[in-house]
C-alpha cells in the first residue's frame, strides 16, 4: 500500500465551509467508484478551520500522476471538481493536482 497526504485551503466563509462539509457527507457514488477503479483504496479528509488534510491510501502499483489523470477522465469527475471548486480557496478552473498540494513525509515512527 502507498499513502499520499495533501493539503488545501477552503474559502474564508463559514457558510461555504459548512456546505463543503455537508457535500462530503453525500459524495456521489460515481466519485467513490472512480477512485476505486484507479487504485485508491481509501480516502479521508480532515479539517482544522479552513485547512483540509487528505490521506489517500492506494494500491502498491499506484502512480500519482498517471492514475490521477485517469481518474479525471472517469464519469462525473470533472463535474464533481467543478462543483466543489466553489468552496476551495484556489482557481476554480485548476485541475485537482493544482488545488491539492502533496506533502512530504518527514517522520515515520516505524522506520
Amino acid at each position: 500500500m502507498k499513502r499520499y497526504c495533501q493539503t488545501l485551503e477552503l474559502v474564508d466563509d463559514p457558510e461555504l465551509i459548512e456546505k463543503y462539509i455537508e457535500v462530503h457527507s453525500h459524495v456521489w457514488p460515481e466519485i467513490i467508484e472512480g477512485q476505486h477503479q484507479v487504485g485508491i483504496i481509501q480516502m479521508q479528509i480532515f479539517r482544522r478551520g479552513r485547512v483540509l488534510f487528505m490521506i489517500c491510501d492506494t494500491v502498491d502499483g499506484f502512480d500519482w500522476e498517471r492514475d490521477m489523470a485517469r481518474l479525471a477522465t472517469l464519469p462525473r469527475q470533472a463535474e464533481w471538481e467543478a462543483y466543489v471548486a466553489q468552496f476551495q480557496g484556489c482557481d476554480p478552473d485548476a485541475p485537482s493536482a493544482d488545488k491539492w498540494k502533496l506533502m512530504e513525509q518527514i517522520f515515520d515512527s516505524e522506520k
